[in-house]
């Protein structure tokens, strides 16, 4: 899919990640909605987007909301008559191990709370699946095809401390699949991004530092990823028409 005058939505799109894939995809002539729940992270994205000519529209978005999600669809039909790309790429991190164990006494002390588990469940899991659905809705009602893109992480494959957010980018890649082979008859191509340890607000505010630094010295290529390097991935899988169906790991080369 060629990108100029494609319209694409993301979410967590204000900062990080999103915002470079903003930039990315405006970069090569789509029209942009990001969406976040910052709206005063939100105004400012929009604003720089604006100031490098690209056609951008900024949308307070709660992902775990049914009915925002919905209205975001509709705003970005709305703004610019059209939905043909849309990354789910709105997650969070509240790491903390299954049980904590008492080194004295060796008897458990304290257990994962629930709400830690489902936070990151309803944001990076269901938040996803509400993002896809919607987005894909519209698409085949528009019936010009699309790309949707899913964000994973490495730490599918099981991340010590993430039992929450391991659990749910490996159910990321799981709809990914499933999505593949169910919308391939309507045009639209489903793919998930994994990357490694990169240099975002949330990385580096919400990883402990000894644990960023332990995972730093296993990245074969000696350093934390870059945002932009994400959004280029993106855009390759956007447009090559032959993607479906597949995880592209970013990572630097780090295996868990």
């Amino acid at each position: 899919m060629d990108c100029r005058d494609k319209v694409v939505v993301i979410t967590g799109g204000a900062s990080g990640i999103g915002l470079a894939m903003a930039r990315t995809f405006a970069g090569k002539g789509a029209k942009v909605v990001i969406a976040d729940i910052q709206q005063g992270a939100l105004d400012e994205a929009v604003a720089g987007l604006r100031t490098l000519g690209a056609q951008a529209l900024g949308v307070p978005c709660d992902v775990r909301s049914e009915e925002q999600v919905s209205a975001l669809m509709d705003r970005a039909l709305e703004a610019f008559g059209g939905l043909d790309i849309c990354v789910a790429n709105a997650g969070i991190l509240r790491d903390g191990l299954l049980l904590k164990v008492d080194k004295e006494t060796r008897k458990v002390a304290g257990k994962m709370p629930l709400d830690q588990w489902q936070s990151v469940i309803d944001v990076n899991l269901t938040g996803v699946f509400l993002t896809g659905r919607e987005a894909a809705a519209r698409m085949v009602d528009l019936g010009r095809g699309g790309v949707l893109i899913l964000l994973s992480s490495i730490s599918r494959a099981g991340n010590f401390g993430q039992t929450n957010y391991s659990a749910a980018k490996a159910g990321v890649v799981a709809m990914t699949v499933a999505w593949s082979k169910e919308l391939a008859r309507f045009g639209i191509r489903v793919n998930a991004i994994a990357p490694g340890f990169i240099e975002t607000p949330m990385v580096m505010k919400d990883m402990k530092p000894e644990a960023l630094e332990r995972f730093k010295a296993t990245i074969p290529v000696g350093r934390l990823g870059r945002p932009e390097e994400i959004a280029q991935a993106a855009a390759f899988l956007v447009e090559c028409d032959l993607c479906t169906g597949s995880t592209v790991d970013v990572t630097g080369g780090i295996r868990l």
